[in-house]
């Protein structure tokens, strides 16, 4: 007898189903802004002031840097950096617990691309800062290369690396976040790289892995939100940071700057303020929205 006809693929999908998205109902107090931020209401400061512990990937890159030491200045009783340099973490970490001995800094080398390694050290900054209540992206590789002599291995590297990598660690604090039950905030790293195409500099795959974090950014907003879970990103220009720099690129940050309205390349301070208010009282109600910072360049 012979064999029964394997399934037609095209009527089988006739009897699938599709799982549906649950939003917040508004009455939940692991949303409230209260509930996180008890003294803000009356208070000038307290309305940027960040409550809780922060985990910040990338943290020991000069844009992670300055949020990271930005975060602690804002009130955060713990942080966690994370980055693949362990020793420029640890580093990093001496000098911010020297200047902030009231918090709690550690820091591991991480892997982001690693699904083991992200959720062991979620769950390592839950133990040791005592809960895990914001992430901040940063970690992130560019690659500037001619599309038609661009490797297909390097192409997967930047995009498993800023893509893939931020959608793990962003999904392994959400976990955590909803096994506290009490809310969170996500910041995610994209570019202006994910609005227009950048010049003078050829980076297609940069490019294309940013604007995947813009879109990750939404979909992830939308559906932890019934979780009391704001997801944001942030979108920064051109900055003024060791990657810039050298002589090689001179002609390059003269072409940056002479394209912005405001003639100049931004400092990672200008950032980092942008994300402190994504995750104090005064962004509250920000979730979805991708933040540009860059003087004004996208206008062009």
């Amino acid at each position: 007898m012979a064999s029964p006809a394997p399934p037609d693929a095209r009527s089988e999908l006739t009897k699938r189903t599709i799982p549906f998205m649950t939003l917040a109902q508004g009455d939940d107090d692991k949303a409230s802004v209260d509930a996180r931020h008890p003294a803000a209401r009356d208070s000038a400061a307290g309305r940027f002031g960040i409550a809780g512990n922060v985990v910040v990937t990338g943290g020991a890159g000069a844009i992670g840097s300055e949020v990271a030491r930005a975060i602690l200045q804002h009130g955060a009783s713990g942080l966690m950096i994370l980055d693949l340099d362990a020793a420029a973490a640890g580093d990093r970490v001496r000098a911010l617990r020297d200047e902030f001995p009231r918090a709690r800094v550690e820091a591991r080398g991480v892997d982001v691309t690693d699904e083991e390694q992200v959720a062991g050290a979620v769950a390592e900054a839950a133990a040791l800062l005592g809960s895990v209540d914001m992430l901040v992206c940063f970690a992130g590789v560019v690659g500037c290369v001619h599309a038609l002599d661009m490797p297909a291995s390097r192409w997967r590297r930047i995009l498993d690396v800023n893509t893939t990598g931020t959608f793990l660690c962003a999904q392994a604090a959400a976990r955590q976040m909803v096994a506290q039950g009490t809310g969170g905030r996500i910041v995610l790293t994209a570019s202006i790289s994910a609005r227009r195409v950048n010049f003078p500099q050829p980076q297609a795959a940069y490019n294309v892995s940013k604007a995947a974090v813009v879109m990750l950014k939404s979909s992830l907003a939308a559906e932890w939100a019934r979780y009391g879970i704001a997801v944001n990103s942030v979108s920064p220009g051109y900055m003024d940071t060791v990657l810039n720099e050298g002589e090689g690129l001179a002609a390059a940050r003269r072409s940056w700057c002479a394209r912005n309205p405001l003639g100049r390349m931004g400092v990672p301070e200008e950032v980092a303020g942008v994300v402190v208010m994504l995750l104090s009282r005064a962004g509250s109600y920000i979730n979805g929205a991708d933040i540009v910072v860059d003087g004004g360049g996208v206008v062009f």
